[in-house]
């Protein structure tokens, strides 16, 4: 298994798009290839960089209101894929499945939708599937991926790639899979509270 590992595609799917700028430039630069969603997509290709839609590569549009966009077997299995494994790698190839190396999602912004007094459907609205669902997943493999799970993030990314180019140590991918549970962890239990009152 090989310690370190090149970023070639990147899923960028993020709620808010403050201080992205520098670390899509960056991935430009290393010959990063993106893949992304509706608002975000827009964004990535206003700052003049090409970007594949999800939709092109699941065959399927944003459905239910923009309930489902990621969850198909093309995203997922694109994250989880364990590149030293014979089996997995057969199988994107046979389903076409292009490998994702680098993931950066935020999620929808639950408890600032609480304490701003919404009516209960809204916050409903702001319970996250598709994106808590990439960050386990990136997290999961980490041995392969990276996991961005918050703008907090950025930083700590920027400077790798800064420092080492579009290239990550099993160390590096491990530290930002911890830090990807966190959010998880803080965010499920800030909806946990929320039931509970």
């Amino acid at each position: 298994m090989s310690e370190s590992k090149k970023i070639k595609t990147a899923l960028v799917s993020v709620y808010h798009k403050d201080g992205l700028d520098a670390i899509l430039a960056k991935l430009h630069a290393e010959g990063v290839e993106f893949l992304s969603t509706g608002g975000t997509r827009q964004f990535i290709e206003s700052l003049g960089y090409p970007c594949k839609a999800v939709e092109d590569i699941t065959t399927y549009p944003s459905i239910l209101g923009g309930r489902v966009k990621t969850l198909h077997p093309k995203i997922f299995g694109g994250i989880l894929c364990r590149r030293e494994l014979e089996g997995d790698q057969k199988q994107v190839a046979q389903y076409e499945i292009p490998e994702i190396d680098l993931v950066i999602v935020d999620l929808y912004p639950f408890e600032d939708t609480v304490a701003s007094g919404a009516a209960e459907q809204d916050i409903i609205e702001k319970i996250d599937i598709g994106g808590i669902s990439l960050i386990r997943a990136g997290a999961k493999n980490f041995n392969d991926v990276v996991i961005v799970a918050s703008k907090h993030q950025y930083q700590p990314l920027l400077e790798i790639l800064n420092k080492q180019g579009a290239v990550t140590t099993r160390e590096q991918r491990r530290w930002f899979a911890g830090e990807a549970f966190t959010v998880s962890s803080h965010y499920d239990t800030a909806i946990r509270d929320y039931f509970k009152k």
